[in-house]
Order: structure tokens, then C-alpha cells, then sequence
């Protein structure tokens, strides 16, 4: 299983999904705003970025009242986000690449770079690392009624590159180009998405000691829980040792 999927796993045991779960709606809400702002309307059937914030908020169980809410604020204007990313090292080198939804850039970049601060990491300059990621798309399906060769097999032609098989979920990965004709595959075979969105996925990953390892995921956790952010991705990575201590 590849880093970004154990990270995903470890944190639903440790109920991490739950326990934050007003961050969750609060940036899937932003997402859904902004979709309708500048993506087209307020018809998902004719905005694909909107479909895909609905499909996510339907996952995490959104409420339709906070799913309804979202997309009026974004039809009436409301605050205007602007999308902004930072990229920075933690302890031992981990690279950290994060991506925000802000109505107030001078307190995000002053939140962002306290973060790294406090937790020994080093705000670097944008473009400095990423390089070192590739934009995928990722698709988590909780398991159903399906052979998951018969998917692969089915899949491949939406421009599957790599399906992966967890513990209660399988997540299929596209290159960023077949996002799209990936949705609509899925569509089209009535299979349920939990969750699809781009993430920005390391071409190699760092491997640092089990302590560094637990003070860099700290740093990624604390830039994870500011208002601001929707997403902290990094190249960490996840061993057995770190999994094993990270579960203690």
C-alpha cells in the first residue's frame, strides 16, 4: 500500500475523521463555494468540479442543508476565496507541499509559516519542491458488490494506472488528464465514490527514523488543522516500524 493510502488508513483508526469532522464539511464547503463561483454555475450536471465537491460532501455524510448552504453563498458572492499553495521541508527533510482556500492571504501565510516554525520545518519558496510530486487523481470506493479484477479490467480504458486494495476500501489512481473520463467511468457503472479529488502524489519517498518521522507528521498535522488549508501533502515514508509505533 503506497504512503499516502497507510497515512489515510492510520488516521481512520484512530478516529481522526471523526473527531474533525466540522473541518471536514468546513473544507468541503469551501470547495463547493468556489466550484459554483468559478466553475460554472450552480448545476452539477454541467459543472464537473461542483459534481465532484457534491460526490465528496455525500461521502463524509454531509448534511444537504450544509451541502445547500454552500452552494448559494457561492451563488451570491459571500467571501472570495482565493486558492494558494506553500511549499516547505519538515524534520528530516520531508517534503511538504500544502494547498489552501483563503479569503485572507497575509493571516495564511503568517499561520502557515508559524506552523513550520514551531515544529522545526523551513517555509520554502514556491516552485522550490514541486518538482517532486506528480497531480494524480485518486478515487476512494468503499467495497460493494464487485469483482475488483472485473473493475480493473474495466477501468482501464478511463485510463486506470494503479488500483490498490485496503483494509474496508479500494482506491483507484489516474493521471491528472483522465480525472474526468474516470468520474464519468464510474458514474456510468453506478459505483459509489467515497471520495475523489487531485492530490499531489511524491515520485519518490523519504525514509527518515522513527522519531523524526512521528515530530514530522506533527508538523503536517498542525498545518492540517488551520481553517485555511484543504490539503497537506508530503513525501514521508510510512514503514511498518512508523505504522506499528503510530498505533501504540
Amino acid at each position: 500500500m503506497s504512503g499516502h493510502s497507510k497515512w489515510s488508513t492510520i488516521k481512520r483508526k484512530k478516529g481522526a475523521i471523526d473527531a474533525k469532522r466540522s473541518k471536514i464539511f468546513s473544507r468541503i464547503s469551501k470547495e463547493i463555494t468556489i466550484a459554483v463561483k468559478e466553475g460554472g454555475g450552480n448545476d452539477p450536471d454541467m459543472n464537473p468540479r461542483l459534481r465532484s465537491a457534491i460526490q465528496n460532501a455525500k461521502g463524509a455524510n454531509m448534511p444537504k442543508d450544509v451541502i445547500q448552504r454552500a452552494i448559494t453563498k457561492g451563488e451570491g458572492g459571500g467571501e472570495n476565496y482565493a486558492e494558494v499553495s506553500f511549499e516547505g521541508t519538515g524534520p528530516g527533510g520531508v517534503a511538504i507541499f500544502v494547498e489552501c482556500l483563503t479569503d485572507n492571504n497575509q493571516r495564511t501565510v503568517s499561520n502557515v509559516r508559524s506552523a513550520f516554525n514551531k515544529r522545526g520545518g523551513i517555509l520554502g519558496k514556491n516552485g522550490s519542491l514541486s518538482f517532486l510530486f506528480d497531480r494524480k487523481g485518486i478515487f476512494t470506493i468503499p467495497f460493494g458488490s464487485f469483482d475488483v479484477e472485473e473493475i480493473e479490467l474495466e477501468l482501464i480504458d478511463a485510463g486506470l494506472e494503479e488500483i490498490e486494495v485496503a483494509e474496508d476500501h479500494i482506491i483507484i489512481t489516474t493521471a491528472l488528464e483522465d480525472f474526468g473520463s474516470m468520474q464519468k467511468k464510474l458514474e456510468e457503472m453506478n459505483i459509489d465514490v467515497e471520495n475523489a479529488e487531485l492530490q499531489r502524489i511524491p515520485n519518490a519517498r523519504k525514509t527518515v527514523d522513527v522519531d523524526t518521522a512521528k515530530k514530522a507528521l506533527k508538523l503536517i498535522e498542525m498545518i492540517e488543522d488551520d481553517d485555511d488549508v484543504q490539503n497537506v501533502f508530503h513525501d514521508l515514508e510510512m514503514t511498518d516500524e512508523l505504522e506499528a509505533a503510530l498505533e501504540e
